[in-house]
């Protein structure tokens, strides 16, 4: 009886695996790792890759095509299948990215020279229609990260109640009316590592750099130390807003 009740079971697992050679990759994949680490309210610079590695994949089986973004660029691939659940992404040159589909909603892509193994999730809701590689995860981050209810503790509209909108949008802030992170590239080697975002009204605005702990918030003015002649480089100068989550 025992054997009998083994060998089913062996079975199931067994056919489990097989099933997951079978997943098909098509799709976005986020970077679900770093917005869990950038939820628990630390500094979004710690939370992301080192070595401005993917936080997105748009793949695409049936046209053998693959996108990602990591945050500032986007590149694109070429997708072949290698059996087994393993597939491979060949970019510009002779670079590749080699993945393995863990299953449904699990993909793997391998340590290579750009950095270490990455774990992927497939997006849980539909992406909108011809979004741009890349916005789905911003999206994704944004609503995990700087989601919710924020008072402003002080600086200008000191009281006000402030929402930072996962498509970007502000609402309740003074004088702005849209957001956005530095995730990657200029912006971040311009402020030499601290975190910084992006505030506007009317497509008019200016940087800031921001130290978030846990449900506070700190938006800084930017001092720029570099000469006229040279790339910006930004440092904290005087605190603008103190803001703390409800």
């Amino acid at each position: 009886m025992r054997h009998a009740l083994v060998l089913p079971l062996l079975a199931a697992l067994l056919s489990g695996c097989a099933s997951h050679s079978n997943v098909d990759p098509s799709g976005v994949w986020i970077n679900q790792q770093v917005i869990d680490a950038a939820a628990k309210g630390i500094s979004l610079r710690q939370a992301m890759p080192k070595n401005d590695q993917p936080l997105e994949w748009q793949l695409n089986s049936k046209a053998n095509q693959a996108s990602f973004s990591n945050g500032f660029e986007v590149g694109k691939g070429n997708l072949q299948p290698l059996g087994k659940g393993k597939w491979t992404v060949t970019l510009s040159g002779s670079l590749t990215e080699d993945m393995t589909t863990v299953s449904d909603d699990e993909l793997e892509v391998e340590a290579n020279k750009a950095g270490p193994k990455q774990v992927f999730n497939r997006l849980k809701t539909t992406a909108e229609p011809n979004a741009p590689v890349g916005s789905s995860f911003e999206r994704a981050l944004y609503g995990a990260y700087m989601g919710g209810e924020w008072t402003i503790v002080e600086g200008p509209g000191q009281g006000s109640n402030v929402r930072f909108l996962a498509d970007g949008q502000l609402a309740g802030f003074p004088g702005a009316d849209r957001y956005a992170l530095c995730l990657a590239g200029d912006c971040a080697t311009m402020t030499g590592g601290q975190d910084s975002m992006w505030i506007e009204r009317n497509k008019q605005g200016a940087p800031f750099i921001f130290k978030r702990d846990g449900k506070q918030l700190e938006i800084f003015q930017v001092v720029n130390q570099a000469q006229a002649d040279e790339m910006p480089q930004f440092k904290a100068g005087e605190r603008r807003w103190l803001l703390k989550k409800q």
